[in-house]
């Protein structure tokens, strides 16, 4: 088993707590795990992103060649179609639809929109919407985590269980809105 991910989008968005949550399942099931980080100008609505690196086998080295990625998973749209050269012909984006625009260029959403089409392997959602209809409005990073859970290859109930530990010391309140939204997004991927 090896899966390369990269996580994208823009700084506050939730990105490292993903790859915290997909960290912390691939421990317990006993797999290799490396993982590098890139923080733009985070605090200011900047790029960030990580690769996450899983696999059955040692992992030489934490950075994801180009065309070798299986698994984008992107908070901002334009974010994911950044990283698409790294995608491996068979991979998965699952991404954001709504937009964080933060630069005075930033694309037509018709064009990005267009572009991620032209895929084999999307799911594009509106997370935030999904996470204010349903009463969980700071768990949309969670919502997409859930959407790409099949593409991810980790058993659903690791990502549930990883969120217990990961989110245990903020309370019951915080796990339990989290599950929820990782129920949302496994729904949401059908």
């Amino acid at each position: 088993m090896k899966t390369d991910i990269i996580l994208c989008g823009v700084g506050g968005q939730g990105i490292l707590s993903i790859a915290t949550i997909i960290g912390e399942a691939a421990l317990k099931e006993n797999l290799y795990i490396k993982q590098a980080e890139v923080h733009g100008m985070s605090q200011r609505g900047g790029d960030v992103q990580s690769n996450l690196r899983i696999s059955s086998e040692p992992i030489r080295s934490d950075l994801i060649p180009l065309g070798g990625c299986d698994v984008i998973i992107s908070m901002e749209p334009m974010e994911a179609l950044r990283y698409l050269p790294y995608l491996k012909k068979t991979g998965w984006v699952i991404t954001s639809s709504t937009p964080f625009v933060n630069i005075p260029n930033y694309p037509d959403m018709q064009v990005i929109e267009s572009d991620l089409k032209k895929l084999d392997n999307v799911i594009m959602l509106d997370i935030e919407q999904k996470a204010k209809d349903n009463g969980v409005p700071r768990s949309a990073n969670v919502i997409l985590l859930g959407a790409a859970q099949k593409a991810l290859g980790i058993e659903y109930d690791k990502l549930e269980e990883a969120i217990r530990r990961v989110f245990g010391r903020k309370g019951e309140a915080v796990v339990e809105a989290n599950i929820k939204a990782l129920a949302i997004g496994k729904e949401a991927q059908r």
